[in-house]
């Protein structure tokens, strides 16, 4: 198997899989007064503290949830709520245009179910934002409640100016969110130094488990409950704390820091390895995204005249896996909408894969696409022209 697909998920680190392993034999429920309990809260608050220091942030500032996708809802909804109740005018959300359907979905249902004015901040053809484009649109920014845009895309590896994002949002003190999800494991994510006001992580993409997420808030950013219950994580995010999978995002967290300018330069020349040789084979091959501001393991291409499902499929035959740029929905092909708000066709927007590499990627997976990658185009566009 020749697995391209680490921005999916990535295979768990050994040290996260051990540190998960040893907690799972445990006993203790975090919120419980007696010594197993209060042992559990130790784990979870050393966890917090691995995870704060990792990533710029207080103790106090981290926020333990189920996944990425529940840190991003929390967000998007939860400081949206409580903007509008401070001020009922706050009803506009600005959200970038390529963020990722945890987002993006959040926010289409404020505007469908609670009233909120959503607008799309538009990217440049590499899918960036410019901050003067923010600027213009927040306008006088009384009514905006929030304004949400990703770290980096997890399609075509864009990495956002999110500093200067967010220095816009400040001058007009508005609540400014990041999904820093790819980010996180390959560049050099700081919140405070972000001057973000939240900020989501995941433990999977950074070689942690599936099921563990965290929201960052800075101090005084406080979002309304969307999940009511035991009051835990300061009533911000109640539910029983799954303390071997924070545990093991700790662990994993840790690992991936340490390891990360190293492993960022490895990426980066072996990224740049595949797009050299998937283009010698495919010499129409369209790169996407930024050419230099890009996640370290991201390569995203299209291919003219070939659908990219297609491709996928011969491709996965031959035992290599990577994914579309493109998200299906009850078996209909959609063309993706990061490349459609970056200006690109349809046919395009269908016509793409993105390779992603990660901590297990090595020379011989980049040898083994090379080889099969033309064959396989040649073979879909003989398919498409059938």
């Amino acid at each position: 198997m020749t697995y391209l697909d680490h921005a999916a998920t990535t295979p768990m680190l050994p040290e996260a899989v051990e540190a998960m392993t040893a907690e799972l034999g445990r006993l203790g429920n975090p919120s419980s007064l007696h010594a197993v309990g209060r042992r559990a809260r130790r784990a979870v608050e050393e966890s917090r503290e691995i995870i704060a220091e990792a990533f710029d942030a207080r103790p106090s500032e981290v926020v333990f949830t189920g996944g990425g996708t529940e840190a991003d809802n929390l967000a998007v909804k939860g400081v949206h709520w409580a903007r509008r109740a401070a001020d009922p005018a706050r009803t506009r959300v600005l959200v970038g245009a390529v963020e990722h359907h945890a987002v993006l979905d959040a926010a289409r249902w404020l505007g469908d179910h609670e009233g909120a004015r959503v607008e799309w901040i538009p990217v440049d053809e590499r899918g960036r934002v410019d901050p003067d484009t923010l600027r213009a649109m927040i306008g006088a920014g009384d009514d905006v409640s929030l304004i949400t845009v990703m770290w980096a895309n997890n399609e075509v590896g864009t990495v956002q100016p999110v500093a200067e994002l967010a220095a816009v949002a400040r001058e007009h003190g508005i609540p400014f969110h990041t999904d820093a999800v790819q980010a996180a494991g390959q560049l050099p994510v700081a919140f405070a130094g972000s001057g973000a006001h939240a900020l989501t992580l995941s433990a999977h993409k950074l070689g942690g488990p599936i099921g563990a997420g965290v929201l960052l808030l800075a101090k005084g950013t406080d979002p309304v409950p969307v999940l009511h219950g035991g009051g835990q994580e300061r009533d911000v995010r109640s539910g029983t704390l799954a303390t071997p999978a924070i545990v093991g995002m700790a662990a994993a967290v840790q690992v991936a820091v340490a390891r990360r300018d190293e492993e960022a330069r490895r990426l980066t020349a072996l990224r740049d390895s595949l797009i050299s040789r998937v283009r010698a084979a495919v010499p129409d091959a369209v790169l996407n995204g930024d050419p230099v501001h890009r996640l370290p393991g991201n390569a995203h291409l299209s291919f003219p005249g070939c659908e990219g499902d297609a491709l996928l499929m011969l491709l996965d035959a031959r035992g290599i896996e990577c994914s579309t740029g493109s998200a299906c929905s009850a078996g209909v092909s959609q063309p993706s909408h990061v490349l459609l708000a970056m200006g690109a066709g349809p046919e395009r927007a269908r016509g793409s894969l993105r390779f992603t590499l990660g901590h297990t990627s090595t020379e011989a997976d980049v040898t083994a696409l090379a080889e099969a990658i033309g064959p396989v185009v040649e073979r879909a566009r003989r398919a498409g022209l059938s």
